[in-house]
């Protein structure tokens, strides 16, 4: 029998099989529910600070703070959907778009979708950025309307390009007639004003919203609240949502964190032909984001970074019981060698290890070799085969697949 006959049908029959989910969108972090349990507070400050916008007046600009996962963007967005929703209600036009500035993460694309979404269309690249900036003032400034600009990740946007963005769409009101613009800036990092201009300090941080982070008993109403309507009833059981609220508090109470676990539980289940959804679903599930996530880290690491990491891989396949730094730096100025890469000082490789230690990648260790000085002793946190399949996957690596080192000789 060949492969096609043998494989004929598969999908009629993986869909006879009867899911556990009802919406599984309903359990991803970009999903807004009608309600958003223990964020009454922070909902309530915003809604009463953009309130003057549905009187026709310029709201203050705001600054929302807060870690990884703990509902800035979501409840950002549910009140600006509120807020138009109230605005046409009332006849009042108001616009909230929203942008990601780690997606959208140049000045020219941030005033280009603004541009767009008021109608203007922009070319994605090559225009003068005041051109740019020029259309999207004419196009928000053609009928009377109050203008939310929510900048998301606003840090990431400030780290690669400064704050002259920032500047601009705040002091915008000045050049218009017709409309008003206001922005919501949202970021991960409390210290995000000591990297402004104190001209953009002012204006920007007029208000000032802090989220914090969710203990483990509000992630497990949320989490409930999402199961309800994600999966269908009784196929979670009964300590499944407070071990995916538990594992996502360690998380500094990352809600994120807490819907994919709950989520990648039910997808684990599903693959394992189970009618319900287990703890040990949600262990094997947690494993899986966990080593996700280091991919993801390691394949976003600078390539001196990567080398180093091949490094200790090669020595740890070769059987090494200890790698020490002098090991490792030995092999990393081999592997530089047959990929024509510069090599760094040993010094600045040990710092690279502590780095890589940190990240939780590697383990070292300062041990004392006598009156031979010290050095580190270092070995893999994680699976070597699956870390270096992600290093692999980086065209500059790729000619080290079929790299070996020497033999250790034996005295």
């Amino acid at each position: 029998m060949d492969i096609k006959s043998s494989l004929s049908g598969i999908f009629e029959s993986l869909l006879e099989k009867e899911p556990l989910f009802k919406n599984k969108e309903a359990l991803r972090h970009s999903y807004t529910p009608s309600e958003l349990p223990h964020r009454e507070s922070e909902i309530r400050q915003l809604a009463t600070i953009l309130t003057p916008s549905l009187r026709g007046e310029t709201p203050s600009n705001i600054l929302i703070y807060g870690k990884s996962g703990t509902g800035k963007t979501i409840v950002s967005r549910f009140i600006g959907n509120e807020l138009m929703e109230t605005g046409r209600k009332i006849s009042v036009p108001i616009s909230v778009p929203y942008l990601n500035c780690e997606v959208t993460d140049t000045q020219y694309r941030i005033l280009s979708n603004l541009a767009k979404a008021f109608g203007k269309n922009v070319p994605f690249t090559g225009w003068p950025t005041d051109k740019v900036y020029n259309s999207f003032k004419e196009a928000a400034d053609r009928e009377q309307q109050c203008i939310i600009i929510i900048l998301d990740e606003i840090d990431k946007l400030i780290g690669k390009n400064g704050d002259n963005i920032l500047y601009n769409l705040s002091r915008i009101n000045s050049e218009l007639k017709n409309s008003r613009v206001s922005i919501i800036g949202i970021s991960n990092d409390l210290k995000l004003t000591e990297y402004l201009d104190s001209r953009v300090q002012s204006s920007l941080g007029e208000e000032k919203v802090v989220f914090s982070p969710y203990n483990a008993r509000q992630l497990e109403d949320i989490l409930k609240q999402r199961a309800e309507l994600g999966f269908k009833e009784g196929v979670l059981e009964e300590y499944v949502i407070p071990l995916c609220a538990a594992l996502a508090a360690r998380e500094h109470g990352d809600a994120r964190r807490a819907l994919d676990l709950l989520r990648v539980s039910g997808e684990v289940a599903e693959r394992e032909n189970s009618d319900v959804v287990t703890e040990k679903h949600v262990r094997k599930a947690n494993e899986k984001i966990e080593a996700d996530n280091i991919a993801e880290v390691v394949r976003t690491l600078p390539t001196q970074s990567k080398l180093l990491l091949y490094s200790v891989i090669l020595l740890d396949e070769r059987g090494e019981k200890t790698i020490t730094t002098g090991e490792v730096y030995t092999t990393y100025k081999r592997l530089c060698k047959a990929v024509s890469m510069d090599v760094l000082t040993q010094r600045r490789i040990s710092d690279l290890i502590s780095e890589l230690d940190m990240l939780g990648i590697l383990n070292s260790r300062v041990v004392s070799k006598g009156r031979y000085g010290r050095t580190k002793e270092i070995k893999m946190e994680v699976p070597p085969i699956g870390i270096r399949a992600v290093l692999e996957d980086d065209i500059r690596m790729k000619k080290l697949s079929d790299y070996r080192l020497p033999q250790r000789r034996l005295i």
